[in-house]
């Protein structure tokens, strides 16, 4: 995907929230860095309380017409607005390879998926349904909207994160105010400006913080849902905070996701297969590949494949059409990644990677750590990075318990020839998400969710849809 010379230049383009439908400067600004050169990109927009107050407000009151309008005409609202994204996909994933430092063509894959999401769930419905209806009687469920969402997403997928939350939702009949993570505001706002076109004002509003509103956003009285991804510690917080107003809430979390490879497997199909899920977007996916557990007979054969390529990948800026891995999102992640660097290095043998690159911007080279022990960070913390642990076991069922002995549970996989066993094998593992043979498919139609401290809810799927809405049972007699 090459730049065209009339697209968006992120330098000279004025990035301002939408608020109550109009385009707003910030209270103040914020600097938006590169991470492939760890400069400055631009600057944003950035709220404070009383425009997060007005972006609430503006929810609140479009809520009462937005609600009525029928689903139909929220649909078609909605494909107007996945049309308008799609016809812009090649600016929009320039920009999110400048923002994120994603390779292009994965910053294409993304725009396509958010795409393919809105759609996904215009296809969807939610019917009334008759649950008893007798001579006496009339039962019935029906399933309205709840009012304000907040939408807070990460960085590592800002876009499709975002979908995943704001479809759903305005089908619903909700109104929403997103805040996306501020090293990665400025595809949220490009969003912004597509929905401002074809929305009614007030039902879509964006705001920009620095870390510092999400706590005012979630607590706030006039918001009825909060629909959140991103890290556990933070999740936890999110969960105290709407515990004030009863808040309905979302939460998709950490993960610390095994892979457990069975005797049986080609070692060369398989190694590229995991590599791939461990190193994706640079390791930063919730639910990402991140420890393997291999057996006595393989363990040799599958270390030198992945270490093999490792070595071979090739690590650069996104925008580089050779680029196959970018950068770490922001300065933070990266010296927590370089941390764990230090841990393999302690407690493990690196045999790929396993230091920083000498250049600009955050970038660290794919590491492949073997001998290294369970009780090691590495292995019992969620790295979110390219820094993959391979342990060895002789007993699938001392597998099976190693890999469950976390307190996270979003996915795992299973890699085997003899698919029964695998299958088997699948479903003694406690995630809410459980592969086999292949990872990171999310077909937007298909539920998911964490369990244990992997998050609470469920999104995606029809269940995912029905999460922004509220029953109510009429109970007639008749």
């Amino acid at each position: 995907m090459s730049a065209n010379p009339k697209m968006l230049q992120s330098s000279d383009h004025d990035f301002r929230m939408l608020i109550d439908g109009k385009f707003v400067a910030g209270a103040s600004t914020l600097d938006v860095i590169n991470p492939a050169t760890g400069k400055l990109l631009t600057r944003c927009a950035r709220a404070d309380k009383a425009q997060l107050d007005a972006a609430v407000l503006a929810a609140k009151n479009a809520f009462a017409t937005w609600s009525t309008t029928g689903i139909e005409s929220r649909r078609q609202a909605l494909l107007k607005i996945a049309s308008a994204f799609e016809s812009r996909s090649a600016e929009f994933a320039r920009l999110l390879t400048e923002e994120q430092g994603k390779p292009l063509a994965h910053a294409g894959y993304e725009i396509g998926g958010a795409v393919a999401m809105i759609r996904a769930f215009t296809a969807m419905d939610l019917p009334a349904k008759v649950l008893r209806e007798n001579a006496r009687e009339m039962i019935v469920r029906q399933l309205s909207p709840l009012g304000v969402v907040a939408a807070i997403t990460p960085w590592n997928f800002p876009l499709l994160l975002l979908m995943i939350k704001v479809a759903p939702a305005l089908l619903a009949g909700n109104t929403v105010v997103a805040k996306p993570a501020p090293t990665t505001p400025l595809t949220t706002l490009l969003f912004g400006e597509l929905c401002a076109e074809i929305l009614p004002p007030g039902v879509f509003n964006v705001i920009v913080d620095q870390n510092d509103l999400g706590g005012y956003l979630t607590q706030h009285p006039d918001v009825a849902k909060v629909a959140f991804t991103g890290s556990t510690a933070t999740g936890k917080k999110v969960m105290a905070s709407v515990a004030g107003t009863i808040k309905r809430v979302t939460l998709e979390l950490g993960g610390n996701d095994a892979a457990i490879v069975l005797d049986d497997v080609n070692v060369k199909e398989t190694a590229a297969k995991i590599f791939q899920g461990a190193m994706v977007n640079a390791g930063q996916v919730c639910l990402a590949i991140k420890r393997v557990y291999v057996p006595d007979s393989l363990y040799e054969a599958m270390c030198a494949e992945l270490a093999s390529l490792a070595k071979a990948h090739v690590v650069g800026d996104g925008l580089d059409a050779a680029t196959q891995m970018g950068p770490l999102q922001n300065k933070t992640q990266f010296e927590k990644v370089k941390e764990f660097l230090e841990d393999a290095r302690q407690h493990g043998k690196v045999i790929a990677g396993g230091n920083v690159l000498a250049r600009d911007g955050y970038f660290i080279a794919p590491t492949i750590v073997r001998d290294i022990p369970d009780n090691a960070r590495l292995v019992q913390e969620e790295q979110f990075g390219p820094v993959l642990p391979v342990l060895k076991y002789s007993s699938l069922d001392d597998a099976i318990a190693r890999a469950n002995g976390t307190e996270y549970g979003l996915g795992a996989t299973v890699w085997g020839s003899d698919t029964k066993r695998a299958y088997e094998v699948a479903q003694r593992i406690a995630s809410g998400t459980v592969w086999v043979n292949k990872h990171l498919e999310l077909p937007p139609d298909i539920p998911f969710g964490g369990a244990k401290q992997s998050g609470f809810g469920t999104e995606m799927g029809q269940e995912g849809l029905e999460e922004f809405t509220q029953a109510r049972i009429i109970n007639m007699a008749k």
